[in-house]
């Protein structure tokens, strides 16, 4: 929300698309930011909406697209005091060419595209512009905008002073709260239902709805040959993760799987939002992408709730004391940090590995021309030897490891505990 207010007020605003997985609550961000920042909204949902693709197939009079819109959302839209908002904009892609318009001749009428397959439409050679729209993503909640969810507030602002006393003397009771997140995970819709009745077994319910919706829609929109590898794909990641060491393997999808059968597919995944792939950088140097290694990377879902739900992951665990951090606890965990750094805004992440595979540290980030190594540990286990081995060759100026041990600071690391993990750009 205050990205879209410091978008709103900026004196160069541009149209903004707003690009994230389904479910992950762009809609009623557009209109509760419509709502409570324009005196009104006028809402389009472009789905299945044949007037409104007929409307924009015509030339781009933006007189005239307006009318049109105004017709069909029933809202006078006025300069600066209504938002424009076009949901689903995929399903209409002259509507994402006609944001150069808006942006040359319409600058006064604030406008929100968004879709959960925009990716997609992207990727399909839609013509707008470059330097005409703004892109924002929106993700899962973080596990701060979960505790804020369930009422707990004054303990994301004891995280934020880094009060790190006061953090040890609850340390267990945000171990808890972490085990819940571990199990519900960030998608909007499992967290309101637990924040207002605490059963796991309705979450599980919305979680596995959400999956089906997601399979749904790689039958509906992905060409029919695409389809078989697309669900395969998709499929093999709790596997994949499941491993000691995380490296996406091919033939883990299937015997004799190449990579060249499932390059389209994982761009698919990619573009929709539902995965995060991360690759090995041979060598922590700027710009680290000059140092990527293309044939090894790893790949997270969107979400760690729905991670646990493909894996049938019981809510008993979580009453279990550390069960929860079991057989797939390691899974979890590197899971759980990559969704925290992504929201976070932690800039380009990669892994680093030796060449001879005898060290690897799970995540290396990007923040402000500082790349900071951070080793995860599930438990409580403050080994670092593959953190070490980094060290002695790179010496970053900031070394981390995370895991459910308290903070503390050490001659050449820090050990941050897992639930602040995503508070580490500001610890940067």
């Amino acid at each position: 929300m205050k990205d879209l207010v410091k978008w709103k007020e900026s004196s160069d605003r541009k149209p903004l698309i707003l690009h994230g997985a389904r479910q992950v609550g762009k809609t009623w961000l557009m209109k509760e930011f419509g709502k409570t920042y324009f005196e009104n909204y006028a809402y389009i949902n472009c789905d299945n909406n044949t007037p409104i693709r007929n409307l924009f197939t015509g030339n781009f009079d933006i007189d005239r697209i307006l009318g049109g819109l105004e017709l069909e959302s029933q809202t006078r839209i006025e300069p600066d005091k209504t938002l424009l908002i076009l949901d689903e904009v995929q399903e209409a892609p002259e509507a994402l060419s006609s944001l150069k318009y808006f942006q040359e001749n319409a600058p006064h009428i604030p406008i929100i595209t968004a879709g959960s397959l925009l990716g997609i439409a992207l990727h399909q050679g839609t013509s707008f512009p470059v330097g005409k729209v703004t892109f924002l993503d929106l993700y899962p909640l973080s596990f701060r905008e979960f505790l804020n969810a369930l009422g707990k507030e004054d303990w994301c602002k004891m995280i934020d002073r880094k009060d790190w006393i006061l953090m040890n003397t609850f340390h267990l009771s945000l171990v808890d709260l972490l085990k819940n997140y571990y199990y519900i995970g960030g998608m909007p819709a499992p967290v309101f239902a637990f924040s207002k009745n605490k059963d796991y077994a309705e979450v599980r319910e919305i979680q596995l709805d959400i999956l089906q919706a997601y399979e749904k829609d790689f039958s509906k929109h992905t060409p029919h040959a695409l389809i078989p590898r697309l669900r395969q794909l998709w499929d093999s990641i709790p596997s994949q993760l499941a491993k000691e060491n995380r490296k996406f393997i091919y033939k883990l999808i299937r015997s004799g799987a190449r990579a060249r059968e499932y390059e389209l597919a994982m761009m698919w995944l990619s573009d929709c939002g539902l995965i995060h792939k991360i690759n090995r950088i041979t060598k922590p140097s700027i710009p680290p992408k000059a140092y990527e290694d293309i044939s090894a990377f790893k790949l997270f879902l969107v979400d760690i709730g729905l991670l646990g739900a493909m894996n049938r992951l019981e809510s008993k665990t979580l009453l279990q004391g550390n069960q929860v951090f079991g057989d797939y606890k390691g899974a979890l965990t590197e899971q759980y940090v990559l969704q925290q750094l992504v929201s976070a805004k932690c800039g380009t992440i990669h892994y680093w590995s030796a060449g001879n595979g005898s060290a690897e540290v799970d995540f290396v980030v990007n923040v402000r021309d500082q790349l900071v190594p951070i080793e995860v540990k599930a438990e409580e286990n403050l080994q670092a030897k593959s953190l070490r081995v980094y060290q002695e060759l790179y010496h970053p100026e900031l070394t981390v490891r995370s895991s459910m041990s308290s903070y503390r600071k050490e001659t050449w690391l820090i050990n941050l505990p897992l639930y602040a993990i995503g508070w580490i750009p500001s610890i940067i």
